[in-house]
C-alpha cells in the first residue's frame, strides 16, 4: 500500500469509535471513547451525534453513554452467510502484497495436522509455492512453534512430540524450545531453513474464543531473499491480520483492535 494514499480522516475517527464500541458490553460515556480513541471530546461528539442519526450507535439520555446499535447489523448482514475464508482473503492478500511474500492460511485438524486451504501470491515475485490441501504436523515450521507456545506444552511433554517430527534441517529441541517460549511472548515465530531449506518463513496463530488455535498464516519467502527486519514486519502484520480474523470471524473480544489494514 502506497505510503502516498490519501484518507478521510473522519471515517476513520468514526471507525475506531466503532471498534471500541464493539469490545465491550459495557456503555461508555463520550469522555471514556474520546481517551481511549485519541480523539478531542468535541470531535468524539459529534461522530457520535452522526452515528446515532444513523443508527449504528444508541445514547441513553439517562446514563449519558453509548453502545453499538442494532443499525450495524443491517451492514454486516451480507456479509453473515459467506465462507469465512472469503473473508480472510482480502486481509492476507493485503499482507503478501505490501511485504512481497507468500502468504499460507492453514487450517489446524483435531488430528495434529496443519492443512493449508489457501495461498496467496506476490506479484512479480519469485517464490516457492505450495498446493492446496498439503498436510503437515502442527508443530513443525514456525506455524508449529506457534502453536506449541499457545497450548502451553511443559518441557518433557513437547521434547516427546518434538523427536516425531521430520524436519529437512531439524533445528535441534533446545532451540525449538527456545523459539516456542519466545513466541509465547512474542505472539510470532520464524523458521529459517528448518523446515524446508532454503525457505525463510514467519508466523501465527488465530484462536477462536475458547483460546484454542483454529488457524495458522504463515508468511513464506526464498532465503536470502528477504532480510531479517523484513521478515520481521511481515510478522508484525500477520499478528495484526490474527487479530481482526479473531474479532471478524471468531468473535473475540479481547483481541487488540490493531487491524490487518493499518500494518505497514
Amino acid at each position: 500500500m502506497s505510503d502516498t494514499q490519501k484518507y478521510v480522516g473522519a471515517v476513520e475517527n468514526a471507525v475506531k469509535i466503532l471498534r471500541r464500541l464493539t469490545q465491550t458490553d459495557e456503555p461508555a460515556g463520550v469522555a471514556t471513547l474520546a481517551r481511549e480513541t485519541g480523539l478531542n471530546v468535541s470531535t468524539a461528539f459529534n461522530i457520535l451525534k452522526t452515528l446515532v442519526k444513523e443508527g449504528l450507535v444508541v445514547f441513553d439520555e439517562q446514563t449519558k453513554t453509548y453502545e453499538i446499535g442494532a443499525g450495524i447489523l443491517e451492514l454486516a448482514a451480507p456479509m453473515l452467510g459467506r465462507n469465512p475464508v472469503d473473508m480472510i482473503r482480502p486481509v492476507i492478500t493485503e499482507v503478501s502484497h505490501h511485504h512481497k511474500v507468500l502468504v499460507a492460511l492453514w487450517n489446524l485438524t483435531p488430528t495434529g495436522r496443519i492443512v493449508l486451504s489457501d495461498r496467496i501470491v506476490p506479484p512479480n515475485v519469485v517464490h516457492a509455492d505450495m498446493r492446496a490441501g498439503a498436510r503437515l504436523p502442527d508443530l513443525v515450521g514456525a506455524v508449529g512453534r506457534c502453536v506449541a507456545a499457545q497450548r502451553g506444552y511443559d518441557r518433557d511433554t513437547l521434547q516427546q512430540a518434538y523427536e516425531a517430527l521430520r524436519w529437512q534441517n531439524p533445528p535441534g529441541f533446545e532451540a525449538y524450545w527456545a523459539d516456542v517460549q519466545k513466541a509465547r511472548i512474542d505472539g510470532y515465530a520464524f523458521d529459517f531453513g528448518n523446515l524446508f531449506k532454503g525457505l525463510s518463513m514467519a508466523a501465527v496463530v488465530v484462536r477462536d474464543l475458547q483460546d484454542v488455535p483454529r488457524l495458522g498464516l504463515s508468511a513464506i519467502s526464498i532465503s536470502g531473499q528477504k532480510e531479517p527486519a523484513d521478515l520481521h514486519e511481515a510478522a508484525l502484520a500477520l499478528q495484526q491480520a490474527a487479530s481482526f480474523i479473531e474479532i471478524n470471524v471468531f468473535g473475540r473480544r479481547d483481541a487488540p483492535v490493531d487491524q490487518a489494514r493499518d500494518a505497514g
